[in-house]
């Protein structure tokens, strides 16, 4: 891959960069239990393209702001995530892309998270 598909493939995977880093800060600040659940969500949002640019960004934002308002009330990982995390991720992409080949390993690996964190 050339350094302008790349570029070009990460773009659409996490947007401009300085909004990706805007949004890593802010996952740094959450609570141990919440980032846990945001980086594993993130991971498995990985595997859904975005149709453009801001719709990455914005689906990675919004991701963030359901963790922070969920941490500030003090409402568990359980109920935001419910019973099926993965379920949970792919109804949330689906307002930000047009879908993606999620392969059954990232699927456990989502649902062992949410289960460590979230009990």
């Amino acid at each position: 891959m050339s350094d302008a598909e790349e570029h070009g493939f990460l773009s659409k995977v996490i947007g401009p960069k300085r909004r990706w880093w805007a949004y890593k800060a802010r996952v740094k600040e959450l609570p141990e239990n919440y980032r846990t659940a945001v980086d594993a969500i993130e991971r498995y949002l990985m595997h859904f393209v975005p149709t453009d640019d801001d719709s990455a960004s914005s689906a990675f934002e919004d991701l963030v702001d359901l963790f922070e308002q969920a941490a500030a009330d003090g409402t568990a990982i359980r109920d935001v995530v419910g019973d099926d995390p993965a379920e949970f991720v792919e109804e949330f992409a689906q307002n930000y892309t047009a879908g993606g080949y999620v392969p059954a390993r990232a699927r456990k690996r989502l649902a062992e998270v949410m289960e460590r964190v979230a009990g």
